[in-house]
Order: C-alpha cells, then structure tokens, then sequence
C-alpha cells in the first residue's frame, strides 16, 4: 500500500511539473522579464526614501553627541563662557566632537542641509562649531578637560586637523557664524608647516615605520589644502595639494588594477599590496574635493582630472553584486564595508554631477551603492557593517579580521554624504529600468524592450 502511495505521489508531481513547464517556457513566457532574487534592493531610490534615512542618521547623531560644555568637577552646563577661570569638558556623549571622523560627518551634515532644504542638519554644526569656537576662544589650556579639545589645539598629526579644517571652511560658506578663522588657521599651518614630510614633500609619518607614507592622509591634507586655497586665494595651497595628489599616487596607485595599496615605506624594497576599501575611499574624495575649487586653468588639473577618473574606473571593477565594495578591494573572501562602499558611491556621484565621469557609464553603478549603503542605517539610525579605526599592516590577517561597530564614527559621515549626493543626482536626471536593468533615461528616446 505504501509503495503504491509514493508512486502515485511521484507521478503526481511529475505531472505537476510538466504542466508548469508547459505553462512557463520560452515558447509561452518572456523569461527574460523573470524577478531575479536580488540580495539588495534593485530599484531607482527615490527622493522621500533617501530622506528618511539622512533623518534617522540625523536623529540618532543629534542625541548621541554633545552639545553643551559642562563643568568639568560639577557637570553643570555652562552658558558663560566668557569667565573662561573654570575646568571644562563637552558633555558625555558617543561621538567626539574633534575627531577627523567628525569633520566628514559636519561636512554630511552640510551637504545634506542643501540637498534636502532642511536647517536641522545646518543647526546639529552651528550646535557644535559654536562650541569648539568659544572653548578655543575662551579657556586656557589648563582648564580644558577634554583630551581630543587639546589635541585639536595642539594637532599631533594630519587626523586631528585636515578634516574638521575643510569642513569648517565649507560650514562657514554655507553661513556658519562661529569665528572659524583662529582655528583653521592652526590647522593649515600645521598641515603647511609642522606635519613630517619626505624629502620632496610628500606628508608623511614615521609611524608604524620610519618615513611611512598612509593613503589616508591624501584625504587628511588635500581637501583643506584646497578649501583654504579657495578661501584665501593663495595658490601655494592649490600647489601643496596637487602634488600631494602626485606623489602619493606615484607611489601607491597599481596602475593595472586601478587602485591604491594601503601603506608604503621607504626602507621597503618591495612594497606589499593591501587595497584597503576606505584608504582607497579617502583618496578618491580628496580628489573629487580639490577638483571642484581647483582653478581649471590650474597646471595640475589635467593630472588630478585624468588621475581621478582612472580611480573611478579601477574601482567599479570591484564593486560586489551587493553593490558593496569589499574589505580589501580584490579578495572577495573579505567581508562587505558599509563606509568604504558610502564613501564611493558619494564621490562617484560627486564626479558625475560635476562632470568628471559620464554619468550613463557609472550612474547605476552609484544608485546600486546606496541601495546597499541604505540597508546598513537601522531603524535607530545607526549605521552597521563600519569597519572600526586601522593601522597600516603588512599581512592579510590584519585587514581580513577588523572588527566593525554601529559605534565606528566612520560610517556616520560618509553615508550623509552618499545620500545627500545622490539626491542631487536624481535631481538632475532620470534613471529607469530598462530591460530589467537599471538605466540612464535618456530623453526623447524610448529605452524600453520590445
């Protein structure tokens, strides 16, 4: 009886099946409009939708970091800050306020407040630029409490003075009131005057290794450099930039792949390649930012253009089916970073916007990114899947086994970027679905399948 059973029960499904095969071939179905099973969402994203995301980022960082100096013995909030004679610190928070991390997430908070319309996102730096302003202006050393405050009075290195100079100088165009000046003003002349550099003038570091060169530090020199350049009108910082932009791609760009190695040391005969996903990130924005205030008639333009687009086009060929970017660039073992991936995404729709890449060969390729970038902001507006702080290392381990953290302040900048830009570039054209694929919209013509 149950052999019986199970041999009805098979020929049962076997009809099941022909039928479905007689209903759905390539006789009777067009399968080529068949849904595949995107792991990322595989849709233009639309305007309200981006929004929503900047929103939550907006309101989780707003509750997360200070916005008040307190009393460094009482904790009380303090509101004159003219007396100057008391022990001070930024109130507890999640975030520092002074970190590099922080001078990408004011500039997200810039570029959102204009693609969107909305002033909190101007208010959340008028909050806290006002802050380092008056404790800058008001307070003694010895009474500042806060390590990373005195750090940025007393920059160390590139990290603590590159990124919050730009992103000062792109506040205070925007309308920013706080008295910036004292403050880039040291940052610039510590980037001009006191960071260690090569003998021909590459910036440098002599850590982990004497005369060490870090791709990052293209994003914690240029961009400062260039913004300074434009506020003062001094050509030696559009110079200082561009050869910066020069030397280190001379060194550490892999002309066959398209991309930057990590780190590079001068006593090294051979010079290990690691293409870390974020170091390849700054690189690319601090071109896209000097680009844009660079004059054209400038010497170096055509070399940092033809530099920049030969990046973009090196690191498409490495963006997952995710739309992620990996890890290490060009081991697919590694895993997917969201700030690596956030960062591309707004500097190729940066170049797009700006001219510097055609936009029907990279716009998909921008849109899929920031799907993929949206899915990793959660409902608290966290951003997960960030790899946290890293050093520059010599073997695969390192770079494989970084931890990541919704608490690593290097996502929350890039992805305001990345959102705020793309909502600029949906501003300005149409992209669709055209034979299952997203697409340019080209006007006039009819892009759909037949």
């Amino acid at each position: 009886m149950k052999k019986t059973y199970a041999k009805a029960l098979v020929l049962f499904s076997l009809g099941v099946f022909n039928v479905a095969i007689a209903q759905v071939n390539d006789a009777t179905a067009p399968l080529h409009l068949m849904k595949p099973n995107y792991p990322t969402p595989y849709v233009v994203p639309q305007q309200g939708d981006i929004k929503a995301v900047l929103d939550r980022i907006y309101g989780f960082l707003d509750k997360n970091t200070a916005s008040k100096i307190i009393n460094a013995d009482t904790k009380a909030e303090i509101t004159n800050y003219k007396k100057g004679n008391e022990n001070i610190m930024f109130e507890p928070g999640a975030f520092r306020l002074t970190s590099y991390e922080w001078g990408v997430t004011y500039a997200g908070m810039t570029l959102a407040a204009k693609a969107t319309g909305e002033k909190y996102f101007a208010d959340y730096n008028t909050k806290r630029m006002q802050l380092i302003a008056d404790v800058a202006e008001n307070y003694k050393e010895v009474n500042i409490k806060d390590k990373d405050m005195i750090k940025t009075l007393h920059p160390e290195a590139l990290d603590f003075a590159g990124a919050l100079c730009a992103a000062f100088i792109k506040a205070k165009k925007e309308g920013l009131k706080a008295n910036i000046d004292p403050l880039v003003k040291n940052y610039i002349d510590f980037i001009s005057n006191k960071q260690f550099r090569l003998k021909d003038g590459t910036l440098a570091r002599n850590r982990p290794q004497d005369n060490s060169l870090w791709l990052d530090d293209m994003f914690m020199s240029v961009p400062a450099l260039a913004q300074m350049g434009a506020y003062t009108g001094d050509v030696k910082y559009f110079d200082d930039a561009v050869k910066q932009v020069n030397q280190f791609s001379a060194r550490m760009f892999n002309e066959q792949k398209g991309i930057y190695m990590h780190g590079w040391v001068e006593s090294m005969k051979d010079h290990p390649e690691f293409h870390w996903g974020r170091a390849n990130g700054w690189a690319v924005m601090a071109m896209v930012e000097l680009l844009e205030v660079l004059p054209k008639n400038h010497p170096g333009y055509p070399q940092v253009l033809a530099q920049l687009q030969k990046h973009i086009k090196g690191l498409v060929q490495y963006q997952d089916g995710t739309g992620f970017w990996h890890q290490l660039l060009d081991r697919n073992d590694t895993y997917l970073e969201t700030s690596a991936t956030a960062i591309y995404t707004y500097s190729i729709a940066r170049a797009i916007n700006r001219g510097y890449v055609d936009k029907m060969t990279y716009g998909p390729a921008v849109l899929l990114g920031w799907n993929a970038v949206s899915t990793k902001v959660n409902d608290k507006g966290q951003v997960e899947g960030t790899c946290v702080g890293t050093g520059m290392g010599f073997d695969p381990a390192f770079y494989y086994y970084r931890p990541v953290n919704v608490f690593a302040a290097h996502g929350y900048g890039p992805v305001l970027l990345a959102g705020a830009e793309v909502m600029l570039l949906l501003k300005g054209n149409q992209f669709h679905i055209n034979d299952s694929a997203m697409q340019l919209k080209v006007e006039g013509k009819d892009n759909t399948s037949k």
